[in-house]
């Protein structure tokens, strides 16, 4: 889902010359390929064959390119970043997990000494949301009493019972709904249970929505502001009702990977799962993207919003708009020179936030930012 839209990003941009997309699946490739070129009128994208799982294979291929983007399962990260660095090539991906992009980071050292840049996180949360964090701390300046970021992709017309359709990797989803969320309270460092402290959620020309805690999207943000943040975390939107299904499935055991045996059959619980919600979850109905990041001051608050929809005309997804194509800026980015850091690069420090704010606009996703006082007990 990903892929093909940053590939149709990087394919509309008169500085790319030439984009490769590959995929496991040659066929799909080529299909992704085609209909790409065919929208972009031209022909820059080359569709080919490539087991990510596979890292020798992976480097070969990155080898004559300026940029890679990762826009695979994230459990396949650590290793497509061994690949870049071998091949020389800058790498970014879309995250979402906190091991695998602290691996990541631990290659700073052996990536700067190649002159490569390693950029994970580059999605939508983490990825935009942590550039306007960051953005937002530069803007206040010194402390601020709390960062709150708060980011779904929804259905616009809702259907029951579950109020929900898969608009990126299941693998994603369900890592976002099984995996501890990182946090900062009380300046300090937390791990905590996902699906935990609903709150009501309110933005005009929506329904009431329920924020729960999910992991992943706060990434880095609580080791790069701790002592400057009392209270830092990402919350995830969804329709009313889909908390109480999503968390029944937790306390059940059903993101488990460990395998349990039924009768001769070993399988694990996730992977059941991630069949049932490809096939439950599915749809093609209009999506939309929210996205608010907040920060707190004494009675100040600064933040910056993002509500973005289905673009009939391209047939990207607005979860492809807000993800993929941020992606492809920072990519593009890191293959012209404009991100100057290498080695390990983190979305909230090393990102030129004028220059991609900017490459945002132009692509029609828009940003709003905003100021406001709170009254005394508001």
């Amino acid at each position: 889902m990903m892929g093909a839209a940053a590939a149709f990003d990087m394919a509309r941009s008169p500085e790319v010359d030439a984009v490769t997309l590959a995929d496991s699946d040659l066929r799909r490739a080529k299909d992704a390929a085609h209909r790409v070129n065919k929208l972009t009128h031209s022909r820059k994208v080359t569709a080919k064959h490539l087991d990510a799982s596979q890292e020798s294979d992976a480097a070969k291929l990155m080898r004559g390119h300026n940029a890679a983007l990762s826009a695979v399962p994230y459990f396949f990260n650590v290793g497509l970043a061994r690949a870049a660095i071998k091949a020389g090539c800058h790498f970014a991906d879309l995250g979402g997990n906190n091991a695998v992009v602290r691996q990541e980071l631990a290659m700073d050292k052996q990536a700067a000494r190649r002159g490569v840049a390693l950029a994970p996180d580059c999605g939508l949360s983490p990825g935009m949301a942590s550039i306007l964090a960051g953005e937002l701390m530069r803007r206040i300046g010194g402390r601020v009493d709390a960062l709150k970021i708060y980011v779904g992709g929804l259905p616009q017309h809702p259907k029951p019972p579950f109020n929900y359709q898969l608009v990126f990797s299941v693998e994603g989803l369900i890592n976002e709904y099984a995996e501890p969320a990182r946090i900062l309270r009380g300046g300090k460092l937390t791990t905590i249970e996902p699906l935990t402290e609903p709150e009501e959620f309110h933005l005009e020309g929506f329904p009431p929505l329920e924020a729960f805690h999910t992991s992943g999207g706060t990434s880095t943000l609580p080791e790069t502001f701790a002592g400057k943040v009392d209270e830092c975390f990402e919350k995830t939107l969804r329709y009313r009702g889909h908390l109480a299904f999503i968390r029944g499935l937790y306390d059940l055991g059903m993101f488990s990977s460990k395998k349990k045996k039924f009768g001769k059959t070993e399988v694990a619980p996730r992977t059941v799962v991630a069949r049932l919600f490809e096939e439950k979850f599915a749809g093609d109905e209009p999506d939309v993207v929210i996205l608010r990041v907040a920060a707190h001051a004494g009675a100040g608050v600064a933040s910056f919003t993002c509500v973005d929809r289905f673009d009939p005309e391209t047939g990207m997804t607005a979860m492809m708009r807000t993800t993929a194509w941020p992606a492809s800026v920072v990519v593009q980015m890191l293959a012209s020179g404009e991100i100057t850091k290498r080695g390990a690069v983190r979305s909230e420090l090393d990102i030129p936030t004028e220059a991609f704010l900017q490459a945002v606009a132009d692509r029609g996703v828009h940003i709003e930012y905003s100021t406001q006082l709170l009254a005394a007990g508001s």
